[in-house]
This record gives structure tokens, C-alpha cells and sequence, in this order.
């Protein structure tokens, strides 16, 4: 191994440098601190737990992103967590035990195995909030108003929240009484939208005219708050549970509406990201200009059901790191401030009173060379007329 190779890091592991880290660690606080606003508690889950805990409730994608090691105390399999959200469903559902709403939230690093996306990192700074033991269309407007107060953070307008509810193929796939692997395969179809095989899978298995019908329009059910209305139509021999779905869609985007007026909406009754874990509404945020979600979440009742304890449960999360991204197009500075160099022969106890009064002091050390502003201080202490004032360099 040569010098050179021991400095790089794997593909999609990233480093937050001096200046960048102060910008990321102040985003992280206030993100906190408008979650326990909205009364949302911290919890830290551990990195690092065994590989029935982690993926337990969200199927097999999660375990494929999943590292692994070996325990050495007892030779189970333990992992990095991918994803913070079963961590946190089993504090609520094992540790905590409640009755009643639990409203949690975290920050915190997650590791991927391969990136979610092209040029993706393998390392975000996961941060989110899940509002566990309530299952009306309410908590669901909580959470996703709560995201859109996080985008508000770093200043991003022109938000667009895609809505689905996979609800509705669940439905759709029992009424045309599609086996497990007939559902699989029309569900993998319909994430990629490829329509011509929809059609062909629907032609070619033994269902009903109608169902037929219901589930080759999905792909096309995409688009503005028209296609709520389309779908009507053109699901009315579906079961009840359609038309509660869409009545939640509709009360989802008039509401949102009314409290953060510049959004604008996309309805994809086809869309079915994490299938596997989630039960209802499903809604990810996009940005202008930005070909992945910036944030994303949904309905996953019953996930806590694996630790003992089924609730209901809806949330969402964001990676810190893009966040940081955004927030650097901004015209703020977080590393504006004051910084103070303090000479060698500075008061000890000048130092310590201005250090307890919230100002930042970097002090000289004995036979350094660098001047105040290679430290990057924008004030120094001074001593005039025996007394110790701080001025601008």
C-alpha cells in the first residue's frame, strides 16, 4: 500500500471539512430544534445493532443496503443501520411502551452498502421525525407539513410533493386475486412505467374484465389534482378502501394548500416506492433542478407489530448533507461571526470571562508564526492602557 492510497476513501464516503462541519452541525441543531417545537423527542439510536433488529417490518431492499459484521461476543450477525426508521419503530413499540401519540425524531449517520442512487452518498446524515399511535389522515398531514417547515430551513421554495397512496394497488391486486408472485410482478412493472408490460402481465393472467381494466390504467393516473377526480371514474368498481384513499389524497393536497400556498403537487396512483413496508400515503419532495427526492416518507402501520407491538405509524427523513447543499445557495453565511485571536501574553482570566460569555477565542501558543487572520479571526485582544480590549484586525 503506497502513502498515497492511505488517504483515499471508498467511493460515496465523505469527509465534512472545518467551516462546512460548523455549517452542518448548526443546520442539525436548528432541524432539532424545530422538531421540539412541533414536540417531537430526540432519540439516539445505536450505529450498530443485530440484522433482525434492523431490518425487521421493511423487507428485502433494506437488507441488501445493510453492511454486516460478525459478532465477536456471541457469532450473530450484526449490521450498520441503513435506515434509522426501525430503530426508532422499536423504541416505540419495545422500549417505551406508550398508549397514546409518541412523536420521536433523530439525527444521525446511516451507511449504505451501495449508493440509493447514481453518484449518491454512502454515508448521509440522516435526519427525520415518525409520529407512531395514530392513524388518521391528520398525522399524515402533520408530518408532511413538518417536512415542509425542514425545507423552509435552508430556504428552498418552488416545492413539489408527489402524493400516492399504495393503498390502492393492495386493494386492486386482492380484488383481481393476483397470487404473490403475479403482485410482485406487476408491482416491478409499475416502477419502472413500462406500460406496453403492464398491459401484457394484466392480458395474459386469468382475472376479471373489470380488474383488468382498473389496473392498467394505474400508469397513466399520474399528473395534477385533475387525475384525483379521473380516478374516480375510472376506479368506481374498485373496493371502498379506493375511494377512502383518494378522499385522504384530496384532504392531503386542499390542506397543504391552505398552510403553504407555493406548493405545487403531482398524484401518482402508480407510484409504489417502498412497497414492502408501507401501508398508506406515500409523498416525496422535489426541487427544482434536482432529479431525486430531497425528502421523502409515508404510512407504515404496523411495522412495530415485529417488536411485540403493532402501531400505526407515518413519518419521513432527509439527508443533512443535501440539505447543506441547498443551504450553501443561500446568501447566509453560518460560519459568519465573531472569532477573537488572543496573543500569547493575553489575561488568562480575560480569556476565560469572554470564552463563558458565548465568544469564540482561539489563542496564540508560544513560538507560532501564524498572524490573526491565517486563524481565521476577524477581531484580536489587545492590551491598551493596561486594559484588555477586544477590536476588529
Amino acid at each position: 500500500m503506497t502513502v498515497a492510497d492511505r488517504w483515499l476513501l471508498p467511493d460515496g464516503i465523505e469527509e465534512i471539512l472545518p467551516g462546512r462541519a460548523r455549517c452542518a452541525e448548526k443546520l442539525r441543531r436548528d432541524m432539532l430544534d424545530l422538531f421540539d417545537r412541533w414536540g417531537y423527542q430526540l432519540v439516539i439510536p445505536p450505529h450498530l445493532e443485530f440484522m433482525e433488529s434492523l431490518t425487521a417490518g421493511v423487507g428485502h431492499d433494506l437488507d441488501l443496503q445493510t453492511f454486516k459484521v460478525t459478532d465477536q461476543l456471541t457469532g450473530r450477525t450484526m449490521g450498520l443501520r441503513a435506515d434509522t426508521t426501525p430503530a426508532v419503530a422499536r423504541i416505540d413499540a419495545h422500549t417505551l411502551k406508550v398508549d397514546g401519540p409518541v412523536r420521536l425524531c433523530y439525527a444521525g449517520s446511516v451507511f449504505h452498502a451501495r449508493p440509493a442512487s447514481l453518484g449518491a452518498s454512502r454515508s448521509p446524515i440522516q435526519i427525520g421525525a415518525e409520529l407512531y399511535g395514530h392513524s388518521g389522515v391528520e398525522s399524515d398531514l402533520e408530518v408532511i407539513s413538518l417536512m415542509l417547515e425542514t425545507l423552509a430551513q435552508v430556504d428552498v421554495d418552488s416545492v413539489s410533493l408527489d402524493l400516492g397512496h399504495v393503498q390502492i394497488y393492495r386493494l386492486l391486486a386482492s380484488q383481481a386475486g393476483l397470487s404473490g408472485d403475479q403482485e410482485q410482478e406487476l408491482f416491478d412493472a409499475l416502477q419502472r412505467k413500462a406500460i406496453s408490460e403492464v398491459e401484457q402481465l394484466v392480458n395474459r393472467w386469468d382475472i376479471s374484465e373489470v380488474s383488468a381494466r382498473m389496473l392498467k390504467s394505474l400508469p397513466n393516473l399520474a399528473g395534477g389534482p385533475e387525475i384525483l377526480e379521473r380516478a374516480r371514474g375510472e376506479l368506481a368498481d374498485a373496493p371502498e378502501g379506493v375511494a377512502t384513499a383518494l378522499d385522504e389524497l384530496g384532504l392531503i393536497a386542499r390542506d397543504i394548500t391552505s398552510l403553504y400556498p407555493g406548493t405545487g403537487f403531482y398524484f401518482d396512483l402508480g407510484e409504489l416506492r417502498g412497497y414492502n413496508y408501507h401501508t398508506g400515503v406515500v409523498f416525496a419532495a422535489y426541487l427544482p433542478g434536482q432529479g431525486q427526492a430531497v425528502a421523502k416518507g409515508g404510512r407504515y402501520d404496523g411495522i412495530g407489530e415485529a417488536f411485540g407491538r403493532s402501531r400505526p405509524a407515518t413519518g419521513f427523513s432527509t439527508d443533512l448533507k443535501a440539505l447543506l447543499e441547498l443551504k450553501a445557495e443561500s446568501t447566509e453565511d453560518c460560519t459568519e461571526g465573531t472569532t477573537i485571536f488572543a496573543p500569547v501574553d493575553a489575561d488568562a482570566a480575560i480569556v476565560q470571562a469572554l470564552r463563558r460569555q458565548g465568544e469564540r477565542v482561539v489563542r496564540q501558543l508560544p513560538g507560532q508564526g501564524t498572524e490573526a487572520a491565517g486563524m481565521g479571526c476577524n477581531h484580536q485582544l489587545i492590551c491598551r492602557d493596561g486594559e484588555w480590549l477586544v477590536e476588529p484586525l
